[in-house]
């Protein structure tokens, strides 16, 4: 007659396989603390639950059955999945640790920057290494990733704003409209193709310009300096002009309009992304930078 698992605790099991393990009621007794009543009692109960006799004792004899053996291997097993299961729990609920490693473009690692002191003290044991590259690995990208195998997390999405110099505006007029953006000076970042004009939309409409580039350069921060000494128009991420901006070094041009937004993402091999540590990184970084965003 088969016997439903949840006769068996897993207490049970476990006075069973110690017992066995130390060869005796009072030597697993002492190695678990307990009184070796406990242990002798609750094997009896076990084997009354199975019927099956699975230790055969006496004043000098102590040693399991054939069918005692037998079930020895699984329930010690089954302590070890026991334990593996627990330790899943324990290990999410300790304080994370380890070394996380971080590459950005120098653009993306000015962006982190705020955050990563901060991140630091909250997580003393976490070590961080940021390596701030020029080599073409980015966090930030303008198209969808859904074709990647990465873990993607997303950081912060921003509009591409079309902004000037007051000065170049007075010189030159303000574009109230997108097509008298053509004539104007434009410093563009698509170096290889500076004659592509930029597509500004409005809602679901979009149209595309046409500027005179006068400076085409792929660093961002080449084009802000650019524009804040008044060579012309550009199109650049808000958050990297927004302290120009305030400054009144820059101001929106057709500001009912974007130029696409830029969206700064996370990107995680799918086996590391579960690591504690790696987690509370990513975790900490998304939940601060959605904090700024919607702030």
């Amino acid at each position: 007659m088969r016997r439903d698992i949840d006769v068996m605790k897993l207490n049970d099991l476990l006075y069973f396989v110690r017992a066995v393990d130390h060869g005796g009621f009072a030597a697993a007794a002492r190695a678990l603390g307990i009184p070796r009543s406990t242990v002798s009692k609750r094997v009896a109960e076990l084997e009354r639950d199975l019927s099956a006799v699975l230790i055969e004792r006496s004043s000098r004899h102590f040693s399991p059955t054939n069918l005692g053996a037998a079930f020895y291997r699984h329930a010690a097993a089954s302590l070890l999945e026991a334990e593996a299961a627990r330790d899943v729990i324990l290990r999410n609920l300790e304080e994370p640790r380890g070394t996380v490693r971080v590459t950005a473009a120098l653009p993306r690692a000015q962006l982190l920057a705020p955050y990563l002191p901060l991140l630091a003290a909250s997580y003393p044991r976490i070590q961080l290494l940021l390596n701030a590259t020029d080599a073409v690995i980015d966090l930030s990208h303008l198209s969808d990733l859904s074709c990647s195998d990465l873990i993607q997390r997303r950081l912060e999405t921003q509009p591409v704003v079309l902004v000037a110099s007051p000065s170049y505006l007075l010189a030159h007029g303000t574009p109230t409209t997108p097509a008298e953006v053509a004539g104007h000076a434009g410093l563009v970042a698509d170096v290889v193709n500076p004659a592509s004009g930029w597509l500004l939309e409005r809602g679901p409409a979009c149209e595309r310009v046409f500027p005179n580039a006068r400076l085409v350069a792929n660093e961002s921060s080449v084009l802000l300096a650019g524009a804040v000494s008044g060579l012309g128009l550009t199109c650049l991420p808000l958050r990297l002009c927004e302290r120009a901006l305030k400054l009144g070094e820059l101001v929106r041009v057709l500001p009912g309009y974007r130029a696409g937004q830029l969206t700064t993402s996370l990107l995680m091999p799918p086996r590391r992304a579960d690591i504690p540590a790696v987690r509370k990184v990513a975790d900490f970084l998304v939940e601060h930078m959605a904090r700024r965003a919607d702030g």
